[in-house]
């Protein structure tokens, strides 16, 4: 009897999820299009599939094992033979959700202005709706200092009482990494001031990590130090512009010329106002793609709206959610976007602080634990 009744328990048994962690693929240098796919399993079965960073796949069970064999590199017969056996469905149902899904990966790798929910029949969800692990980004303030000749009262140096070794960071970024986080934004104050900064890109390169640097851009003039950064495996970068500086200018020329995807961000002063439709335009002739937009007085919120509509016409991608360094402006007490910026704070990302302390969001000064210290789950609890 127990042989009879054993495979049909079998069809109305859930099929044992595959084992949660995260899992990454990176196109070998002779790919047509370079492209990282990120595959964070959730303890339910689902997945979660970040490409280069940007675009957010979320999936059933079925969905993210196939993603899982897609990064994994399975061949397909064996992909086939599991699926096949999990799930008790035919071989041309796995082969044919198999490339449906290959062929909507390669589409958004290719067109990164597609919406996935709209155009690519993937299922729709409210942002930062779903109970995650660990969020998609850990925005890493290395340090408060800033460059000489800064006005020091932006920085909130008072906040922390000592920098984070080396060592201590690479700790934090094999932490982040083991709970499932797969991008590392750099920030401060000005983190090219940290001399082991190379370092630190190159550390989490080598977990596997996308890695950001959000910086003024100065130090970058130096095609060598910039060279420097993006052999150690820098993926993206975003200038804080001072327009009224030739020498932010020059170094964004250089920035620029570099293989790396750039952003700017422009903060809008009454000083910059005037001059700012202008910015603008030449920030397009230079090839920028994304730009970073806030506001410094709320009387500049009219002219505010002006440059995202002009930037939308120029062909130029607005760019939200990713933390200013205090050596600008405060962001959560200027960015006009807020409301958008604070519904991800605490979920799809989490600020570190230099000495370690985690905060939901930068300017929340609401500490969570210490990333170094304390455990995960204490933290994202």
């Amino acid at each position: 009897m127990t042989n009879i009744l054993d495979p049909i328990r079998r069809l109305f048994t859930p099929v044992k999820s595959l084992t949660p962690g995260i899992y990454h693929y990176q196109a070998p240098p002779d790919a047509q299009v370079a492209h990282r796919l990120h595959l964070r399993l959730e303890a339910d079965g689902t997945g979660m599939l970040i490409i280069n960073a940007s675009t957010i796949l979320h999936l059933n069970q079925t969905a993210a094992e196939l993603a899982y064999h897609l990064v994994m590199q399975t061949p397909e017969d064996q992909m086939m033979h599991q699926m096949i056996n999990r799930y008790k469905v035919s071989r041309e149902q796995v082969l044919q959700d198999y490339r449906n899904l290959i062929d909507n990966i390669q589409t958004l790798i290719h067109r990164t202005d597609l919406d996935p929910e709209t155009y690519l029949d993937f299922e729709r969800t409210i942002p930062y709706s779903q109970d995650l692990s660990a969020p998609y980004r850990l925005d890493c303030a290395l340090t408060y200092r800033l460059p000489e000749g800064s006005d020091s009262s932006l920085a909130p140096t008072k906040r922390v009482d000592r920098e984070l070794t080396t060592e201590e960071w690479y700790t934090i970024f094999d932490k982040a990494w083991s709970v499932g986080i797969p991008h590392i934004i750099f920030t401060g104050g000005e983190p090219t001031l940290r001399d082991d900064l190379p370092e630190l890109i190159a550390h989490t390169e080598a977990n596997g990590q996308v890695v950001g640097l959000l910086s003024d851009g100065l130090k970058l003039a130096d095609n060598n130090y910039l060279q420097t950064l993006l052999q150690t495996g820098l993926d993206h970068l975003m200038v804080m512009l001072q327009p009224e500086n030739g020498a932010s200018w020059k170094a964004l020329e250089t920035i620029l010329a570099g293989d790396i995807f750039t952003a700017v961000h422009l903060t809008l002063t009454l000083q910059n106002a005037i001059d700012a439709l202008e910015v603008l335009e030449r920030l397009s002739k230079m090839g920028v793609k994304a730009i970073s937009l806030s506001a410094a007085d709320p009387a500049l919120h009219t002219t505010l709206s002006e440059l995202r509509n002009r930037a939308a016409a120029l062909g130029i991608s607005l760019v939200w959610d990713l933390p200013v360094p205090y050596s600008a402006f405060n962001p959560v007490a200027l960015e006009t976007q807020a409301d958008t910026t604070l519904q991800g704070s605490g979920r799809a990302w989490l600020y570190v602080e230099p000495d370690g302390d985690a905060l939901p969001s930068q300017g929340i000064n609401q500490v969570l634990g210490n990333f170094l210290k304390d455990p995960w789950a204490t933290i994202w609890q």
